[in-house]
């Protein structure tokens, strides 16, 4: 069993891709008319519901000191009738590396920027990023009162989220595997995703997903975790009441090959919602960390 990481931060004087403004606004129309042969550049044929548009936009992030390639973004209707949920996919254009991720959101939903823009992120290394709509068109709004708040998470069907997230599995399946360029997904969560990623790891028992990536997982189920069967690595900071780390103790006591890191001096959300320079900081060592992770388990095995 992989002993907790502890990680401690050091003041820093420059601002990394995190923080930087975009040059290329995220909503910015680019007018460009999805095309089917377009997409079957990078290997996948995807089946559309509904007539969609998608944009390119260019990703800032550095990549192992090379300028990362265009990220491709399409938004998706999986799934049919009462079943059928949106979703947003975003890959590389070149050096993609056949990979498919499940990025389910925190409690802002999958068209929050900062759940996009971390989507971005994972795609410019050479992956395939489909984000579901884990809550139907009704994500908690920043503008609620938060006196409000257990009355609306109360009102999200835990059982339905899981449900969609194995449709969009399903989908991954179908899309990915059949076309030859991915065996096992990775899945990562954040907040109330990392929550649901352990209930999604202990069903799927090593059968879809290879490795999975909780942020700051919230509302954890521990009398599940004994059952995921793939490496699993814990991200969060010491002072995340949201996510206590005894609770992370309990699920890395309860997983084969599960590793725990903790952020010093670190809040909810500082990963993919970095709110100070510090924050930034720790932020890019964790992308990092997940970087490695989703490479050694997916890449390297495959």
């Amino acid at each position: 069993m992989e002993s907790a990481l502890v990680c401690s931060t050091a003041p820093r004087t420059t601002t990394s891709s995190l923080l930087k403004k975009r040059e290329t606004p995220l909503d910015a129309p680019f007018g460009l008319s999805f095309s089917r042969n377009y997409v079957k550049c990078w290997g996948i044929s995807l089946s559309l519901r509904k007539t969609k548009k998608y944009k390119v936009f260019n990703c800032n992030v550095k990549v192992e000191d090379e300028a990362c390639e265009l990220v491709n973004g399409v938004e998706l209707s999986i799934g049919d009738g009462v079943d059928s949920i949106d979703a947003y996919l975003c890959n590389a254009v070149k050096n993609n590396n056949g990979t498919g991720i499940l990025l389910l959101s925190d409690i802002f939903g999958f068209e929050d920027s900062f759940t996009r823009d971390f989507a971005y992120r994972v795609a410019c290394n050479g992956y395939n990023v489909l984000v579901p709509d884990m809550f139907r068109g009704n994500p908690w709004r920043k503008d609620e009162s938060k006196a409000l708040f257990e009355q609306w998470i109360g009102s999200v069907d835990k059982q339905q989220v899981v449900r969609d997230i194995f449709t969009s599995t399903k989908w991954m399946a179908n899309e990915f595997v059949a076309a030859g360029i991915s065996k096992k997904f990775g899945v990562i969560g954040f907040c109330f995703g990392g929550g649901v990623l352990i209930d999604i790891l202990a069903q799927d028992k090593g059968s879809e997903f290879g490795v999975g990536i909780s942020f700051y997982g919230t509302r954890i189920d521990l009398s599940v975790t004994s059952k995921i069967e793939v490496p699993l690595l814990l991200i969060a900071g010491d002072s995340d009441p949201l996510c206590p780390v005894n609770v992370l103790k309990e699920v890395e006591n309860n997983v084969n090959g599960c590793k725990m890191a903790i952020f010093e001096g670190r809040g909810h959300g500082f990963a993919h919602r970095p709110q100070s320079l510090e924050d930034d900081k720790d932020a890019e060592e964790a992308f990092l960390m997940m970087r490695n992770w989703l490479h050694d388990g997916l890449i390297s095995e495959n």
